[in-house]
């Protein structure tokens, strides 16, 4: 989670998308112009151990907007481990846990 934010933080579309899952990955990233991002909180955790196949990582992250406090994106984040590297899924659903197949 922290390697993906600082990616964002410095526009690095490429590590975002090489470490975004395939069934969830969009063709391109576009930034926000003048956005800029300069915290993260981790709030908590679940799973994502050495023996662990999934995780999710509940994190809020801070940016401006235009040289001017912008706001905070507040997420719960549910990675997979595939061929020992984690990826990025997607938001965890408020309806319940989602299933991979």
């Amino acid at each position: 989670m922290r390697s993906r934010f600082s990616a964002f933080a410095v526009e690095d579309a490429a590590y975002l998308l090489s470490t975004w899952h395939p069934a969830t990955r969009p063709a391109r990233i576009r930034f926000e112009p003048h956005q800029r991002w300069s915290r993260l909180d981790i709030l908590g955790t679940t799973g994502g151990g050495l023996l662990d196949a999934e995780g999710t990582v509940e994190f809020r992250a801070h940016y401006s907007q235009h040289g001017r406090q912008g706001g905070v994106l507040h997420e719960r984040s549910r990675f997979v481990r595939r061929d020992g590297r984690w990826l990025y899924l997607g938001p965890v659903p408020s309806t319940g846990p989602m299933r991979l197949a």
